[in-house]
């Protein structure tokens, strides 16, 4: 038997992969909470899922997203009308890796965090900025 909790699971295929399982679920504070024999599920969360894995995503405050689309917009020479939201990835904006550095910057200055080199190569949208910088905030210091 396994659990998912979190406050966003992605799991495109979930009542197609669970269909023949008995699947219970309930709401606890606003947390759905899913059990399922493992045995007898798949979770095809990515191409690249292994057996026992499963990725549980909280998503970043819409005002934090926000603000990091305000730096990205700034950073790239963006107009102010130009659609750049979560799922904006900064290639597709026309950042190049310089840029990216100075994205990151940025974001370091505005949310007074320090963002490790390995954390900063890995992110590519305004949304995945916005998740790492709600989980540095939330770290003690």
């Amino acid at each position: 038997m396994f659990s998912i909790a979190g406050s966003s699971v992605s799991m495109p295929s979930l009542s197609t992969s669970l269909k023949n399982s008995q699947v219970s679920s309930g709401r606890i504070s606003g947390v759905k909470l899913v059990s399922a024999p493992s045995s007898r599920a798949s979770f095809p969360l990515r191409t690249s899922y292994r057996q026992g894995s499963l990725q549980v995503c909280c998503a970043a405050k819409p005002e934090t997203v926000e603000k990091v689309a305000g730096i990205v917009r700034k950073q790239l020479a963006l107009s102010e009308d130009s659609k750049v939201n979560g799922e904006s990835k900064f290639s597709e904006l026309g950042a190049d890796s310089l840029d990216t550095v100075e994205i990151v910057m940025g974001l370091e200055e505005e949310f007074d965090i320090s963002v490790e080199e390995e954390s900063a190569q890995t992110i590519t949208t305004v949304q995945e900025a916005a998740d790492l910088i709600e989980t540095l905030i939330s770290k003690p210091k």
